[in-house]
């Protein structure tokens, strides 16, 4: 099953997030926070199956960049 993930650096850690589920997790580096959050996709999966099969059906068309400007507020 394929998933996609954003990452970014907050002070000395790498957090990874899942797209479609919002699981999030971290580590020292890019592969430890992806291995982290493969494990955590598995347990999350164990408790909701039925969002495994929701996602494996989704019919993906591509992966878009976007930018916006920062928030007013």
């Amino acid at each position: 099953m394929r998933f996609f993930a954003v990452v970014w650096k907050e002070e000395d850690m790498f957090v990874v997030r899942e797209v479609f589920t919002g699981v999030t997790t971290q580590g020292g580096s890019i592969e430890e926070a992806v291995d982290n959050l493969r494990e955590a996709l598995e347990l999350y999966l164990e408790e909701f199956p039925e969002l495994g099969e929701e996602i494996g059906e989704l019919d993906l068309v591509g992966l878009i960049h976007v930018e916006v400007a920062k928030a007013v507020g």
